[in-house]
């Protein structure tokens, strides 16, 4: 039945384009066969192959993030150290972190002091020091000294754990080039297919030759093998948000790289955006004697910069509050109120102006105006160099803030931003305002803040940046967030999320142009199936390769 096929001795010359001969002055086809399937299969899996290894590189950054975590932890209990599995460590409980070891979780030093390295989590290269009553995050490494850190947050709510399904979260999802993309390609492989057999019939009415039909035929089925189609965002995705996350810069979604590519203007908060939000006091006047212990215990209740700054400096001059504090309630933009000790009582902007350009606050209690107190901070030393990047990147920076004026102009004039630029004493309603503002006058829009008062203008506008030092309503609301707070890493993250578009766009054109030029080759028989699956399998690994450029 099979002739002398398998006989000993037996050769078979391999080629990968089909030979024509004479025989007796008529043309016949020594035509290939078992090895057009192997072969064909080969560099299918040898591009499969390429691109897995090319993936797996490019997720190395979210895996690395994800091995930040401890897997066990020393409980410091009754003054005994025990070690658990992480999972068994509970909020509120004491673990003890060493030098060179790991923040199991999120926590409050309560006993010792060290530098710690976050620069996996922010980026930042440079260790912070740390001392008792300061904020350290799971992950990050103990460089020296012994800490005993209070729980505060474990498993899904850790900052880490957030951090990394937000970058999950952005590399599942799909810009808005790529949704584009995907409805071509529903109507493209329908599209190849009918291609495929009118090329079938063609060939057979054009020559009668059924091997080489079906060969035209099948070619146009490989090429047009729509895979570097299906990989051209969603690689870029994992690789940009893969580097982003190494630099401490977390993007939500593949929705925030077009946005970035069309914002012009871009809004800064004042306190915390521009400034250190490190506030002290400077002045204390009061207008009524025996009130700053009821003032302290207020603002003890209260997350805002300024209130932190009057506890502190309140307690440095010698104030105590043991007061009970009840129906606390913070107002954004306006200030808290509570009744403490019986009394109403409230801390808010003061209508008064200050030349110093300090901001002024003001105490009541009971409607009666007990106190004025004078806090400002500092400007980020890197402000004006990050506003000269912005501008190079064809961006307009604007400061809108709650703060009243001479704090604003201040810090505008020292960055470099035109006083006609900036909005001053403005609510959070009116941030929302001024940002639909801006919108309706055709600006794209980017907002960046910090605190609960920007929340709102950061989920309005095209563009939302939050500053990790800030509040958690405004990470959740911003669409990037700046893990470590640093102003510098704005610019840098318009420009890499701009540079994953970039290649995004690259990868999406390239697949595309491969297919346009194929197609035709396929179709008048000038390309065998072999050859087809070389190139299809090449164009894969080219939109892969081309996507692992983001990570220099």
């Amino acid at each position: 039945m099979f002739g002398n096929a398998g006989e000993i001795g037996m050769k078979m010359n391999m080629s990968l384009l089909p030979r024509t001969e004479s025989h007796h002055g008529a043309m016949v086809h020594d035509e290939i066969y078992l090895e057009v399937a192997t072969t064909l299969v080969a560099f299918i899996l040898a591009g499969r192959w390429f691109e897995v290894r090319a993936r797996r590189r490019a997720g190395d950054a979210l895996r690395a993030l994800l091995d930040l975590g401890a897997k066990s932890v020393t409980l410091w209990r009754d003054g005994n150290e025990t070690v658990i599995p992480i999972g068994a460590l509970g909020v509120g409980e004491t673990f003890v972190v060493r030098p060179g070891e790991t923040v199991a979780t999120d926590g409050v030093v309560v006993e010792g002091d060290s530098s710690i390295d976050a620069s996996m989590i922010t980026g930042e290269s440079v260790p912070v020091d740390c001392r008792p009553g300061d904020v350290v995050t799971g992950g990050t490494l103990n460089a020296n000294g012994r800490l005993l850190v209070r729980t505060t947050r474990i498993g899904r709510d850790t900052v880490l754990a957030q951090m990394a399904r937000l970058v999950e979260r952005a590399q599942d999802g799909k810009a808005p080039v790529q949704r584009l993309a995907d409805k071509v390609s529903s109507v493209f492989v329908p599209a190849v297919i009918v291609l495929s057999v009118a090329t079938l019939v063609g060939w057979l009415v054009i020559s009668a030759d059924v091997q080489r039909s079906f060969e035209a035929a099948v070619a146009v089925l490989v090429i047009a093998c729509p895979c570097a189609l299906g990989l051209a965002t969603p690689v870029a995705l994992l690789v940009g948000t893969g580097r982003a996350a190494r630099e401490g810069i977390i993007i939500k979604g593949a929705h925030v790289l077009e946005a970035t590519r069309a914002v012009d203007t871009i809004v800064f908060d004042k306190t915390g955006t521009l400034t250190t939000g490190i506030m002290t006091l400077q002045s204390v006047d009061e207008i009524e004697a025996g009130h700053l212990a009821t003032v302290l215990a207020l603002e003890s209740n209260s997350e805002h910069p300024i209130a932190r700054a009057v506890v502190q400096g309140l307690r440095e001059r010698g104030v105590v509050a043991a007061l009970p504090v009840e129906d606390f309630v913070n107002i954004p933009g306006v200030g808290v109120s509570a009744a403490v000790d019986g009394r109403r009582v409230t801390m808010g902007r003061s209508a008064h102006g200050d030349d110093s350009g300090s901001t002024l606050v003001e105490a009541t209690v009971d409607g009666r105006v007990v106190a004025r107190l004078a806090v400002s901070d500092q400007v980020k030393p890197t402000a004006a160099a990050i506003v000269s990047q912005l501008r190079a990147l064809g961006v307009r920076p604007m400061i809108v803030s709650g703060d009243s004026g001479g704090p604003v102009r201040r810090v505008a004039a020292s960055v470099g931003i035109d006083a006609h630029e900036t909005r001053a004493a403005v609510l959070p309603a009116d941030k929302l305002r001024i940002v639909h503002e801006l919108q309706a006058a055709g600006s794209m829009v980017a907002m960046v803040g910090d605190g609960v008062n920007d929340a709102a203008a950061l989920v309005a506008a095209d563009l939302g940046v939050a500053m990790g030092t800030g509040t958690d309503a405004a990470m959740e609301a911003g669409d990037l967030t700046i893990v470590n707070g640093d102003l510098a890493k704005v610019p840098r993250a318009l420009a890499l999320s701009r540079r994953t578009l970039g290649i995004i766009r690259a990868n999406l054109f390239w697949a595309f142009a491969y297919n346009v030029a194929a197609l035709p080759l396929a179709v008048a028989g000038l390309m065998n199936p072999v050859i087809a699956g070389l190139a299809m399998a090449l164009s894969s690994v080219f939109v892969v390769t081309n996507s692992l450029r983001l990570r220099r």
